[in-house]
Formats: structure tokens, C-alpha cells, sequence
């Protein structure tokens, strides 16, 4: 078996049980066989009748290999088809005893097994990773009760407040049904006829403009489970809770230049960003937190708790951090592992519940129901990568991909013949119960309570606790967006219904997309929030990814800034004309990972330039010129060695912040620092050579 996503790591009760199931076709001694264990005597030339004759349908071994083919894809999923999964475990270090019966989350030092899958909502397999868009962040526990599935987006609110107009949404926000384009993005009519037409999706579409919408990576990029469910303990007693998972690295985004860019160079962006952490044992970590609400408090707040479109705010309702998730593992086999996978928030284990959340209360349905439809079968549990860790008794049968074989005769519950087993379990012996809540009412349609219908008040907190840089990106990204909207009408709706948020804001957007400035004002809400801006998030130089432009004939010093960006975990590519190597003045020798005609400047969070000596100098000098203007475009800080100062010219009327001279002494310290910032927001047009 290939050993190479294991490292030196002990198997988990997981990896134990997914060891059964993989198979290695290549080695020394290995045969061709088809799937009926029939050796294959030719797999390159199929049977004909004579030397130019046409083929023979005996040909057994060309038809199932045909035929086979002809039905590897499964349909993609309708939402989050393009994923990416990868393995870790959870462990517990702060016990939850006091408010769940939940198995895992007893003990500090508990660790159990999980599977992760990271996901955009609205394109195809096959778009692109870094496309402005709602990202999934779904994560497996394989518990010793089961499975425990929680589901959540980088954002923590959702577009809508009941589930019935999940399929509106999302037809809206897919390609236009005509014409199929475009393809991975909301810059289209439908999808803003539907934001002015549903204002209840103003909160979200804030957080989506913003620069949450782009991450920089999936390690960078919180998780919220979006719904509010309940914890119940050992006494019964219930309490409300929402989950966040708060990433080590911190909460940081690309600009959407840079997003644009790279989604055409690299589509992959993200994947490949996750696979080189993992081989480079740089694992990405998360923290799980906690808001926590007794019931009794369920209406002391100004909005209301079981409306999805309204976040908790932390300052209100402080995260209690109880554990620590790391990703430390790679699939063997992307469609078994990451496309057969499935998860359902209906996949609970003793201690969680649903609460009466609109949104939760369909979801609980939609998603074994997408993955009935997709796998054709029932026996979606007993995928490998779907399976739960602890024994499974019961009466289902049949249906398609139906693997295990169950000789018992009795096959229904209430009998005498096998004892009546598979017995129940009752609660106190932890079997599953539900929270005795007392229900009372008119069947109805109406919403849950008044606040459903304060559609600005949360989305205004969003923008007044912006920095300001945050803000004008925000601009930015309504502008890009709303610029590609044909109809004029849909977008003076927009920028009338935007000013309830923020009256210069949308005036801001209405010059910017060709309309009139708004008339109507935003509404009267001036409470920020520190934690809803991602510049106090944590910053590191950990992982950055640093572009070392570089020739022949470069200083020794070099190699010594080298050792210290590796040493500080960043991940570094020695970039020059070819592939091969480049020479110090002494003779010191560095591989060349990468050339420039395979690469781009958005590709890298920093670059060294330490310039050199090159046979096509003209050439060598603009393809380093090229990567000083973006880096400092996109803010970036840039490292300059001492003999490269003439790539990089001071504008008259700029700065150089970020912009660290070898020259100058002390450089790295001052670079990691830099690096460390990652933007220079106000930088001005910078000359180059």
C-alpha cells in the first residue's frame, strides 16, 4: 500500500477500518486482470476479424473495459460539487459534560477521527477554487455513537431564512438557464433580481462582497455551522448552541484582482495550497468554539435566535474554545473518498438536537435526499468513507451497492426467534432522545418572530466594523459584481436597497455601475463589532508562500535568508529563467523549482528578489520587473537583496512600506515581521524598471 499520506502517524480507528478496504494494482510480480479475476492477455489491441477487419462483439475484455468506463461519474452534486477532502482527528480540551451527553466531547484528551471536505456552492466540478462564492466546510466525527456530521460555510449567516426557497437561490445564483454562462460567479441578472427581490439575503450578500468571499486558503478561513442547535446533559436540561471553527493561521483573503487571476492560472489554487501543507507536515489546525445560550435567555436578545440570517455576536456571546481539529492525513483516492462522501446534519449522536431553526428543519431533510438521488442506493452509510467506526445493528436491506451480507432469518423488529434483538436502547443507557419540548399552536406559515424582518440591522454592523481598506474592497466587489448586471433596473434596485445599509456606500456603487445615486438613507445602527474585521485576526509568516527570483552570481548571503524563511515555516520557490540549477559567486549551488513561464506573481503571498546574472538578461529583468509591479499592486511585502535594488524605484509621490532593503541591515527580522502583515493598505502606483 502506498505509505505516502501516512507519515509516521499511528493509524486511528478510522485508517484501521478504511485499511480493509484499499488495494494496490501495481508492483513487482503484479498481473492485468479484469474485475472477474480473468487475466488480460492484450489491454492495447482489440479482437478483429482479420488484420483490417471489423471488431468481433465476443471480445469480452474490450467490453468491460468499455463498459466500465462508460459509467465512472456519478452525478455531481447540485451545490459544493467542487470539494476537497482530507482527514485529521478532533481532539477535546475542555470537557462539555456540564451542558451534553455527547461522547466525545466528555473528556479532555479525547481524540476522535475525522474526514473534512472544503467546497464552493456554486460552480461545477470542474470551475475554478478561488471564484467569489459561499464555501463549505463539512466535517465528519467518527464517534464511538456514531457518526456526527456538521456542516458549515465560511460565513456566519446564511442567504435565507426558511429552507423552502433553498431551490430559488440557488437556480438563481447557477448559470442562466439559456445559455449555461457564466459559470462560478454571482456577476450575472438573475442572481441580483433575486438579492433585490429577497431582501432578507442583504446580511449574507455583505459578507460575500467582502473579502470573507475569497480566502486566501482553506486553513485561513473560519467555519460556522450557520444553524442553532441545542446540547442537552445528563439531567435533561437543554441549552442553545452555535459552533465556529477558528483557524490557527487566522482569517485572511485574497483581493479580488488576485482572485481573478488566479482562478485562470491555477484553478486548483486551493487543493494544491491544502496537499503541499499536509506533505510538508505544516498540518492545517482549527479550533472549535461555543456560543452558548440557556434557554431561558432565548428571547433576550434584539434578533432572534433561530433566524439563520442573523449572527451571534461574539462580544454579546462570547466562543468558548473546547477543542482543537487537525488535518493531518490525504485521501488515497479522490472519488471514493471525496466524491462518494456524504453528510447529513440529520447524522447526530446523543447530547445534539435540532432546534425549531427554519432552515435546520429542511436541511435535515435535503441532504440524505441529494445523496439518494446521486448514489442510487440506500446504502450510503456503507460507503467506506461514510461507514461510522462503531458497531451498526439493523433491520435495513437491500437496495443498490448493497456489500454486507446479513445471514440472519429474522429481519424486523418485534420478534421471538432472535430474542427481539436488535433490541432498543433506551435513553438512559444513551440511547438517542429527543428534548421534551413543549409544542403549542396554529398550523401556519407565518414567520417565527418580528425580527425575521430586520433585514439591515446586522448587515449595517457588518460594514460599520469594517477597516476602512476592508470597506472599499467591499465596494470593489459590489461593483465588479453589479458592473456585470445588464439590466439597468436591477441594478438602480440594488444600489436603492444597498443605501439601507450604507448610504455612501451604495452611492459609491451606483457611480462606479452607471446609475443614479440612491435616495433612500441607511438605517439607524452605529454598533460595531472587533471580531467581524479580519485585520485583528492572527497574523503569521507560518506557510506563507515566497517567490525567490533569482539568477546566477548572487551573494552567499542569500542562502542564510533562505535557512530562516524555511526555519519560520515558510514554503519557498527558487524561481529563475529555466528549471535546473543557479550558482552563487563562491560556487554554492540552489535547484530551480520553478521558471517563470510556469508561474504568476498572485501565485505567492511575498517575494525575494535577489536578481542575477542571466543569457537572456533583458528577458531575466522584465519577468522580475513583472513580479515587483503586482506584488506591490496587491499590496504585498517585498524583500529586496542587497545588488537587486534597481528593480524596485520609489514613486515621487508613494511609499515603500513592505518593502525590505537587504541594504538596510537587520533584513530578517524585518522581512518575517513584514511577511508576518501580509498587506501594506496604503500604498500608492509604484514605477518599475
Amino acid at each position: 500500500m502506498d505509505q505516502s499520506n501516512k507519515g509516521d502517524k499511528p493509524m486511528d480507528k478510522k485508517d484501521e477500518q478504511l485499511e480493509a478496504y484499499r488495494r494496490q494494482n501495481t508492483g513487482p510480480g503484479k498481473k492485468m486482470t479484469d474485475e472477474n479475476g480473468t487475466k488480460v492477455p492484450d489491454d492495447e489491441w482489440s479482437l478483429r476479424a482479420g488484420k483490417r477487419g471489423p471488431l468481433l462483439f465476443q471480445d469480452y475484455h474490450f467490453y468491460k473495459k468499455q463498459s466500465h468506463f462508460n459509467r465512472e461519474r456519478i452525478p455531481e452534486k447540485v451545490v459544493h460539487a467542487r470539494g476537497f477532502g482530507v482527514y485529521g482527528e478532533f481532539e477535546l480540551t475542555e470537557s462539555m459534560k456540564d451542558y451534553t451527553v455527547a461522547h466525545f466531547l466528555q473528556e479532555p484528551g479525547r481524540k476522535t477521527p475525522v474526514f473534512v471536505r472544503f467546497s464552493n456552492f456554486i460552480g461545477n466540478r470542474g470551475s475554478k477554487d478561488t471564484a467569489v462564492d459561499i464555501r463549505g466546510f463539512a466535517v465528519k466525527f467518527y464517534t464511538e455513537e456514531g457518526n456526527y456530521d456538521s456542516l458549515s460555510l465560511q460565513f456566519p449567516v446564511f442567504i435565507l431564512a426558511d429552507a423552502m426557497k433553498f431551490m430559488d437561490v440557488t437556480h438563481a445564483a447557477k448559470p442562466d438557464p439559456k445559455t449555461d454562462v457564466p459559470q462560478a460567479t454571482v456577476a450575472h441578472d438573475n442572481f441580483w433580481d433575486y438579492v433585490v427581490s429577497n431582501q432578507e439575503s442583504a446580511h449574507m450578500v455583505m459578507w460575500l462582497m467582502s473579502m470573507r468571499g475569497r480566502p486566501r486558503s482553506w486553513r485561513m478561513m473560519e467555519g460556522y455551522p450557520i444553524n442553532t442547535f441545542r446540547l442537552i446533559n445528563k439531567d435533561g436540561k437543554s441549552t442553545f448552541v452555535r459552533f465556529v471553527w477558528k483557524p490557527k493561521l487566522g482569517v485572511h483573503s485574497l483581493l479580488l484582482d488576485e482572485a481573478n487571476i488566479i482562478g485562470g492560472f491555477d484553478p486548483d489554487f486551493h487543493r494544491r495550497d491544502m496537499i503541499q501543507a499536509i506533505q510538508n507536515g505544516a498540518y492545517p489546525e482549527y479550533e472549535l468554539g461555543v456560543q452558548l445560550i440557556p434557554v431561558e435567555d432565548e428571547m433576550k436578545y434584539d434578533f432572534d435566535i433561530l433566524d439563520d440570517t442573523k449572527l451571534w455576536p461574539q462580544e454579546e456571546i462570547p466562543v468558548k474554545i473546547i477543542g482543537k481539529l487537525t488535518l493531518n492525513r490525504l485521501m488515497d483516492n479522490f472519488f471514493a473518498e471525496n466524491e462518494q462522501s456524504a453528510f447529513n446534519p440529520a447524522n447526530l449522536v446523543p447530547g445534539i438536537e435540532f432546534t425549531n431553526d427554519p432552515v435546520l428543519q429542511g436541511r435535515s431533510f435535503a441532504y440524505r435526499d441529494t445523496e439518494l438521488y446521486r448514489q442510487h442506493s440506500a446504502n450510503i452509510e456503507d460507503i467506506p468513507v461514510n461507514r461510522p467506526i462503531t458497531e451498526r445493528n439493523y433491520n435495513y436491506r437491500d437496495s443498490y451497492q448493497r456489500h454486507r451480507i446479513d445471514t440472519d432469518q429474522v429481519h424486523y423488529h418485534n420478534n421471538h426467534t432472535a430474542e427481539n434483538t436488535p433490541m432498543e436502547t433506551p435513553p438512559q443507557e444513551n440511547g438517542y432522545t429527543h428534548y421534551p419540548e413543549k409544542l403549542e399552536g396554529q398550523v401556519t406559515r407565518e414567520r417565527p418572530s418580528d425580527s425575521f424582518f430586520d433585514y439591515f440591522s446586522q448587515a449595517r454592523i457588518f460594514w460599520n466594523s469594517l477597516s476602512p481598506a476592508e470597506k472599499l474592497d467591499l465596494i470593489e466587489s459590489f461593483s465588479f459584481h453589479l458592473g456585470s448586471v445588464k439590466s439597468k433596473e436591477i441594478r438602480q434596485k440594488n444600489v436603492e436597497m444597498w443605501a439601507n445599509v450604507d448610504q455612501e456606500m451604495a452611492a459609491a456603487i451606483s457611480e462606479n455601475i452607471g446609475v443614479l445615486p440612491p435616495q433612500s438613507s441607511h438605517v439607524q445602527e452605529e454598533r460595531s463589532y472587533p471580531s467581524l474585521s479580519q485585520l485583528n485576526s492572527p497574523h503569521s509568516a507560518a506557510t506563507q508562500r515566497v517567490a525567490v527570483l533569482i539568477g546566477n552570481g548572487f551573494n552567499e548571503d542569500v542562502v542564510q535568508v533562505l535557512n530562516t524563511l524555511v526555519k519560520n515555516d515558510s514554503f519557498v520557490d527558487i524561481i529563475s529563467e529555466k528549471l535546473g540549477q543557479v550558482e552563487s559567486s563562491n560556487g554554492t549551488k540552489l535547484d530551480v523549482t520553478k521558471s517563470f513561464v510556469t508561474v504568476n506573481p498572485a501565485l505567492y503571498d511575498s517575494i525575494y528578489v535577489v536578481g542575477g546574472k542571466s543569457i537572456n538578461q533583458a528577458k531575466f529583468d522584465h519577468h522580475i520587473s513583472d513580479f515587483v509591479h503586482m506584488q506591490y499592486m496587491h499590496l504585498k511585502p517585498i524583500g529586496i537583496a542587497e545588488g537587486a535594488e534597481k528593480y524596485m524605484v520609489k514613486p515621487m509621490d508613494g511609499n515603500l512600506d513592505g518593502v525590505i532593503f537587504a541594504a538596510d541591515g537587520d533584513f530578517e527580522s524585518q522581512y518575517l515581521e513584514a511577511l508576518a502583515k501580509r498587506r501594506f493598505w496604503n500604498r500608492t502606483e509604484i514605477k518599475t524598471m
